[in-house]
């Protein structure tokens, strides 16, 4: 069976069975828009797109672990702005040919990702497409605080991360190398743990800027540094290389400071924060906001790639 056997609106009744809907959805999937409850009066909203041979492969990552990569990618932006996720509209464009149990697991995968943060899956759109596309906006609710951006850092913060950095980017290696093992490894690519109450939690003690990194830390903290006119120092001992990373690393003949330092998609969250404020649960320092320009580390110039460029072929 194919999608086009069931037709475009089979296929949404299919998808939109599965969707359970949050308390922040007032009205769901079925008319011409959602009604989400707004209780701040603002809302923030952010957008990003998977394309297929370009963000993910069927021969790597199942429907499931497509749909929680697409729906993290932009809830942990959501998360970056200090707000809490709400609300989810999907677009996805798909060949003809297409299974439409992969649409189901996609959405299963997007629902389930969603629920961990009570948002839901509140409506998008369907098309059919040469190349699949899957395309997220997320909403979120400030509840009742500033955002967190970008361009607040200044001389004197700490810079902190909370999550974990590497973990995709070792996966992603690993499996273009041929290999599915380590699994560890393999599932962080597939599917990225998102520590999405950080954000808000940073926002409450004072975060003065803050960041999702998807395309790599030194590449994302540029954009602060950038945003905030200020220069960004890491400290390399702040970030332990983990055994099965440092193993698989030996193995395939990579630094693995390349993977933790450049290296997107786990979605963890940098931040910095006035030098006396204490840290919310989750975060730990890496470094220092100092007057200057650009991102070092331990003091110089890093030589190694500094991140993902959707336009080009490699890290930059």
């Amino acid at each position: 069976m194919t999608v086009t056997d069931v037709g475009e609106f089979g296929l949404i009744d299919r998808v939109t069975a599965r969707l359970a809907q949050g308390e922040s959805c007032l009205l769901g999937p079925g008319d011409d828009g959602a009604v989400v409850a707004a209780p701040d009066r603002r809302v923030v909203a952010s957008t990003d797109v998977l394309v297929e041979g370009r963000h993910f492969r069927r021969d790597w990552s199942a429907a499931r672990d497509v749909g929680h990569r697409a729906a993290a990618a932009n809830l942990a932006d959501i998360a970056a702005m200090g707000a809490t996720p709400t609300a989810l509209l999907v677009a996805l464009c798909m060949p003809a040919e297409l299974d439409p149990a992969w649409a189901e697991e996609l959405a299963d995968g997007l629902g389930t990702e969603a629920a961990l943060v009570g948002a839901s899956v509140v409506g998008g759109d369907m098309s059919a497409s040469p190349t699949l596309t899957i395309a997220v906006t997320a909403l979120g609710d400030l509840a009742g605080r500033p955002p967190v951006v970008r361009s607040g850092a200044r001389p004197g913060d700490v810079v902190a991360l909370a999550g974990r950095t590497g973990w995709s980017a070792a996966g992603y290696t690993v499996l273009s190398r041929g290999f599915r093992t380590p699994r560890l490894l393999v599932e962080a690519f597939r599917r990225p743990e998102v520590p999405y109450a950080a954000g808000p939690a940073a926002a409450a003690a004072g975060a003065t800027a803050m960041i999702d990194v998807s395309d790599g830390l030194l590449a994302d903290l540029g954009h602060v540094a950038t945003a905030s006119g200020v220069a960004i120092d890491l400290r390399r001992e702040a970030f332990e290389v983990p055994r099965q990373m440092r193993d698989a690393a030996q193995a395939l003949g990579v630094d693995p400071y390349t993977w933790i330092l450049a290296g997107g998609e786990d979605h963890a969250l940098a931040a910095t924060f006035p030098g006396d404020a204490a840290l919310p649960d989750g975060w730990r320092p890496v470094g220092r906001v100092a007057a200057g320009a650009g991102v070092t580390v331990d003091g110089a110039g890093y030589d190694g790639p500094r991140g993902w460029d959707h336009f080009r072929r490699t890290a930059e």
